[in-house]
Order: structure tokens, then sequence, then C-alpha cells
């Protein structure tokens, strides 16, 4: 009779396993990863290591290990199509700023310290509030006012994923005031907020004209060739109920108003307006 408490062992761990490892190191030419070895690796080869982007190649990395090792305020260790990851450092009293991402969401992880991580719909209404500290994770969803203050007393050691990326590849800003400094200069084509990874969707009046706001869909309006997404902005759809449409061109009736101008600043721009 079978015993039904007997432990099969797990096929891996078998003492002849049906895996060759000799011979799949030899089919694939598998060599040791040299950051595993503590003994090879000096100061030089660790800041080599963190300075470079790794991607879009496969990549093994002890991810602690490295964000504590990271002095810069941010680094980007490896940038995809479709996902980046980037290294922190924040010091004792010093924030990521505030940001907001329109299109993609964001997950961060600290390793090390301790801070506030504050988040909301609006700038000047961020009313979810966390304490956080060494192991604990938050997620950024698109389009989320947001910010993480040093409370600690040692610099706030994270990780942060960015899915699509963020920054461009091989990003290293080593304090926030170089981070300000190039994104200043990277973040707009023209006038237009471009995530970093892509350029900037282009609209003909006849596309621009199927974002009209009904029927479940966005509500996009062009202005100086910059198209913004105003689906969520109560102030616009005001605009929409005294006779203003979603789907066009508003140049002709808005250019030229500084109270319009400086409402733009706040909405997401999704792409140009081309003849």
């Amino acid at each position: 009779m079978p015993n039904s408490n007997k432990k099969y062992p797990c096929s891996y761990c078998e003492e002849d396993s049906k895996y060759d490892l000799d011979l799949m190191d030899d089919m694939y030419d598998m060599k040791p990863y040299q950051h595993h070895n503590k003994k090879h690796m000096n100061n030089l080869d660790c800041m080599e290591m963190k300075s470079k982007d790794y991607g879009p190649k496969p990549f093994v990395i002890n991810i602690e290990e490295a964000t504590k090792d990271n002095k810069n305020f941010r680094t980007a260790l490896w940038t995809g199509k479709h996902l980046q990851l980037t290294l922190m450092s924040i010091p004792v009293g010093g924030e990521i700023g505030l940001e907001n991402h329109p299109h993609l969401d964001q997950f961060i992880r600290i390793e090390e310290g301790e801070g506030l991580v504050m988040m909301g719909d609006r700038k000047n209404c961020l009313d979810f509030r966390a304490k956080v500290c060494d192991d604990f994770i938050f997620i950024i969803p698109a389009g989320t006012w947001h910010n993480l203050i040093n409370t600690g007393k040692k610099p706030i050691k994270l990780y942060s994923i960015y899915a699509p990326p963020q920054h461009p590849r091989g990003t290293v800003h080593k304090t926030k005031a170089d981070a300000d400094a190039a994104e200043h200069d990277h973040r707009y084509y023209g006038e237009y907020e471009q995530s970093y990874s892509t350029q900037p969707r282009k609209f003909t009046l006849r596309e621009l004209a199927q974002f009209d706001g009904t029927m479940g869909r966005p509500a996009y309006v062009a202005i100086k060739g910059i198209v913004y997404d105003i689906s969520s902005n109560s102030t616009w759809r005001k605009a929409m109920d005294l006779g203003l449409a979603a789907g066009e061109d508003l140049t002709p009736q808005l250019y030229g108003y500084r109270e319009v101008e400086e409402k733009l600043v706040d909405l997401p721009k999704v792409g140009i307006l081309i003849e």
C-alpha cells in the first residue's frame, strides 16, 4: 500500500540531478557573476557598477547592497523599453521634490532610512500621508502628486521602478540640484512635457477630434501647438459647459489669457498638434 506521507525529493535537489550543470555551463558559456564574489570587487569596481545603466540586457544584482552603496541622488541602473530601475540617496532633511507623472506608475522601496511620503490628486492637497522606513514600499499611481521627505538622521536609500521609463538611459544626478537642472533641460520637447523614453505623440486636427470627452473618451484640447489632457480637471470641465469644446484647437479663443496660461502648467501634456 503506498505511503501517502512519503516526502518526494525535489528533482532539482537530488544528488544525481537530471540537470548537468557543468554541461549547461559549457552550452550557455555561463561564468560566475563577478560582483557576487566580494573578494574580487574593490571600491572602483563597485562605483563603476553603480554608474552604468545595464539595460536593456538581462541583469542580476543584489539590490539591497546596490541601493545602500549608492551615493548619488539618482542613478539609472537599468532602463528598458517598458520599465526603469533607479537608485536614490536622499540626504538628511532633503526630499525627492513634488512630482507628478501623468502616464506612468511608480514603485518605491526603502532599504535604509526613514521619511514621510505624501500623495494626492492635487499638488496643493497631499491628503495621503504615511511614515516609511527600512523595508517599506509605496506605490504611486499615474497622475498622482507625490513627495518623500527625509525625516530621519541618515540618508534615505531607496530604489524606484518606473513603468514606463521616466529618465534618459544612463542618468546620473549626484545631487538634487543636478537633477533639477537636468530635468529642466530635458523635460520639454518644445513646450511639450514628454516621457523621457519616447517622442511626443503627434495629433492632426482630425485625430484630436476623437478625444472630445464623450462616451467615456478622454478630453483633449490643443493650445499653441500643445495637446493637453483636460479629462479630470474641474476648471476646464466648467469651461466646456460655457461653450468651449474638447477635441479642438482652442488657441484662437484662449491664447493670451494669463489665467489660462497659468493653469496650463498643471495639465498633463499628451502630444503636439501638427497640420
